[in-house]
């Protein structure tokens, strides 16, 4: 196995010195289904919850979630099937006993948070309505309006927080850095908060514990499914903190993202599996080209086979072809169904020129979900002491090396309340932040785009030696330009820098192909050699990677 040269980042974020104080037992960062159930259930454990999330709290990911939630919620579907389609997909990388966890565990979370007020869809007998998605061999996505599953949780969750005035808020707040005690544990965090009045600016606050719930990495790529939040930031503040960052080479790239041209940057829509669940099939042409269904024969569940397999197929046929994308067939659905089913896609697609009821959509992978993140135990707990991880900025080891769809929304609910179930006894005392030795640095906001594009070209769905080498090169030349001006933008680019470098090093050591992660120059997998995991850990800015 080859090994990862040493980089250098900064190993803490420059800013100003605090200028306002704050305590909690416990912050949560993140406002998505993982960091309001975690929050909701500490309330009433602990003295003082304190919820901080960058935008408003309905601005991270879980609002965009289309398809739904899975759970082995129908009468014919068990635990143990869920828990296979979940290994299969994974590709060997996931960790058995986190996903029995989840599988078992998700159906009572599903039917809280039912109670707790979300309105999921139900069939004309009464019953949960569930479909099916990629790698499900049983209907079990519970959805609500149809594609707005996402959307529903978190309105019903906010609800709930509104109805919980001992939790307190602070929206609009970045968490700049981890403030670690003389131990190496936590001791609190610093945030960078805009238009708060007495908390405007960067402020510490003192507490007990963290729990890191603040989304995933999808703005590493200049095309993501991912909203504008999606950083990166915590799992770069947790490994600034000395926090193991687990897997980072498995991005997961949604196969159906809607293709709006090549000079298209940011968030792109999501065309969910849920509509090849109902019916869609893929094409590499219209119907007077000649157009032909090329997932058939490709996978025992054609259009519906896991995610890496349906982004793989559609590469390979563009790159065939010489095509910027194939196309999703759901003409046949109808207008009804359309309108009834998918109302939010239908809308997208019509606001961006394609009526999905009589043309067909083009479609091209693009970057959706980061399987790995910070590693926790089956508990949420990483190995710092008083810090925690739920959701996709976590690695629990469920996902493994390709998330199986609609999981990502169970994942954040059932440990949050595994979290919730330990963190109270485990309460560290209030301690004095240590004198911070890390070494502090800013990249400028300005090199972004270059950023990403490079991550997109040379780190995205096809990899290989030779373009993973052009990345550490320019991502080695960014590391060294040193920005002029402190602000949200520089500090948000380089937490997108140092998690670009460690994921860029880690798929350059995974000389396989395996889930998501696909090296062209080593297309098989190697169970022999790279059965493991690739972990990174950082020393005051400095990352080594390790297989285990």
């Amino acid at each position: 196995m080859p090994t990862a040269p040493v980089r250098r980042v900064p190993g803490r974020l420059v800013a100003p010195e605090p200028g306002w104080t704050t305590t909690a037992d416990v912050v949560v960062v993140g406002s998505g289904i993982a960091g309001l159930t975690a929050a909701l259930r500490l309330r009433g454990q602990v003295d003082k919850v304190l919820v901080v999330t960058k935008d408003v709290l309905a601005a991270g990911s879980t609002q965009w979630a289309q398809g739904g939630i899975a759970a082995a919620l129908g009468p014919e579907d068990t635990p143990e099937e869920h828990e296979q389609d979940t290994l299969v997909a994974g590709a060997g990388a996931c960790d058995p006993d986190a996903v029995r966890v989840l599988v078992t565990e998700g159906p009572e979370a599903v039917r809280e948070l039912i109670a707790l007020g979300t309105n999921f869809d139900h069939d004309p007998s009464g019953e949960i309505s569930l479909t099916r998605e990629g790698g499900h061999h049983r209907d079990r996505i519970a959805h609500a309006g149809g594609d707005a599953t996402g959307a529903e949780i978190q309105r019903a969750l906010i609800a709930a927080i509104e109805r919980a005035p001992e939790i307190e808020v602070i929206q609009h707040a970045l968490a700049v850095d981890l403030l670690l005690a003389a131990d190496g544990g936590v001791a609190g965090l610093t945030l960078h908060v805009m238009g708060e009045g007495q908390r405007d600016g960067v402020g510490a606050v003192h507490c007990r514990a963290v729990v890191l719930a603040s989304g995933g990495l999808g703005q590493v790529f200049s095309q993501t499914t991912n909203p504008a939040v999606s950083t990166g930031d915590g799992m770069a503040v947790a490994l600034r903190a000395g926090a193991v960052l687990r897997d980072l080479e498995f991005v997961q790239f949604h196969p159906t993202v809607m293709y709006l041209g090549p000079d298209s940057v940011g968030q792109q829509p999501l065309i969910s599996e849920a509509v090849r669940g109902e019916g869609a099939f893929l094409v590499d042409a219209p119907p007077e080209e000649g157009g032909d269904r090329f997932m058939q024969g490709v996978h025992e569940l054609a259009d519906l086979a896991p995610r890496d397999v349906v982004a793989k197929a559609i590469m390979r046929r563009m790159m065939e072809t010489g095509r910027p994308h194939m196309w999703l067939d759901a003409r046949h659905l109808g207008a009804a169904f359309w309108e009834r089913r998918f109302p939010t896609i239908l809308a997208t697609c019509r606001s961006h020129g394609v009526d999905p009821v009589t043309e067909l959509i083009p479609v091209a992978p693009a970057c959706h979900y980061a399987s790995g993140g910070v590693r926790t135990d089956l508990w949420g707990r990483t190995n710092v002491a008083g810090l925690y991880a739920t959701g996709e900025v976590a690695c629990s080891g469920v996902h493994g090396a390709n998330r199986l769809a609609s999981n990502s929304l169970l994942e954040g609910l059932v440990f949050s309340r595994r979290i919730a179930q330990v963190l109270p006894g485990e309460l560290r005392p209030f301690q004095a932040p240590a004198p911070d030795d890390r070494t502090p640095g800013l990249v400028p906001g300005g090199v972004r785009r270059d950023l990403q594009e490079v991550m997109t070209s040379r780190v995205g769905v096809l990899r290989n030696a030779d373009g993973l080498a052009d990345a550490a090169g320019l991502l080695d030349k960014v590391a060294g330009v040193r920005a002029e001006v402190v602000d949200q933008q520089s500090w948000e680019t380089t937490n997108l820098l140092t998690i670009s470098i460690a994921l860029a090093d880690a798929a350059t050591l995974r000389e396989e192909t395996r889930g998501s992660h696909w090296r062209e120059d080593f297309p098989e997998r190697d169970d022999a050699h790279f059965s493991g995991h690739l972990d990174v850990v950082m020393d005051d800015g400095a990352t080594t990677l390790e297989l285990w």
